[in-house]
């Protein structure tokens, strides 16, 4: 038995909140601290911890970064966009193939469908801001994205709780004006064939060109969806940009057999 989960994909609801209790993340589970030792007296072990990263938009990137990027940038094979709203279909399929590439090998996690990918697309498509969600491509085919939104706890707590006629009316107004300091990366990923070859860092820089410093960007600092510390890698890769954890949440796993060896979840190779 696995919990806290929630009973769909794992990018949302996941986790028990074990340290840095800081405002409720949007679409994240928020508990009393004393949880964690419920947990643990009934009998749940850790099975694998979960980070949430953070940094703030302005900080600059290292020089070592921007020069692993600039190879990936020089090659004209490779080519880097935000997405435009008025071709959602478009960056649904490519958001797709990037998804099922990269994460059908974790365990928990379906391909996913035509119509899934859409319909991802059309809940966003209300709050998403265009110049915060990126796409690479490698010869034209997808190849990697970053999917970031307005962190819209920052809205909501507004409305006091109703999203009525008059709720969505100061939801609009707050989101006008840039009342939502913090973008919220919901999820990250690059195929395998362009994996270790400075993609994800030539679609950051490319991000941080428009991003960074200008007037009309109202975010001041970034928070990213959970890693699991059985994907290293990933967890390089967003150090490399200078995020540091920010929130731990706990994945715990209870063996109904007792005298069964507890295994913590295996790393990603």
């Amino acid at each position: 038995m696995d919990g806290p989960i929630n009973f769909g994909e794992r990018d949302k609801w996941w986790g028990l909140l074990v340290d840095g209790f800081y405002e409720p993340t949007y679409c994240m589970n928020y508990n009393h601290p004393y949880y964690q030792q419920l947990f643990e007296n009934y009998g749940f072990k850790l099975y694998f911890n979960q980070y949430v990263y953070y940094r703030t938009v302005d900080d600059p990137l290292t020089p070592e970064y921007h020069e692993k990027a600039q190879r990936v940038l020089a090659d004209p094979s490779y080519t880097f966009q935000h997405l435009d709203r008025n071709n959602l279909d478009k960056y649904a399929e490519d958001f797709r193939v990037v998804y099922n590439k990269g994460w059908v090998k974790h365990e928990g996690v379906k391909a996913m469908g035509e119509a899934q990918a859409k319909s991802i697309m059309k809940a966003l498509k209300p709050i998403l801001d265009e110049k915060i969600i990126w796409f690479a491509y490698h010869h034209g085919e997808p190849a990697g994205f970053f999917i970031a939104i307005p962190e819209l706890n920052q809205l909501f707590k507004h409305v006091n709780g109703k999203l009525d006629l008059w709720g969505k009316i100061k939801f609009a107004y707050h989101r006008w004006r840039g009342s939502c300091k913090t973008m919220y990366g919901i999820v990250f990923g690059i195929t395998p064939e362009c994996q270790g070859k400075g993609v994800e860092a030539a679609m950051v820089v490319s991000a941080a060109k428009l991003v960074q410093g200008n007037p009309n960007i109202p975010y001041y600092d970034l928070q990213m969806n959970w890693i699991g510390d059985f994907n290293p890698k990933m967890m390089k890769v967003v150090e490399q940009v200078g995020s540091r954890i920010l929130k731990t949440y706990v994945t715990y796993r209870f063996l109904f057999d007792r005298e069964k060896e507890f295994k913590r979840a295996p790393i990603i190779k």
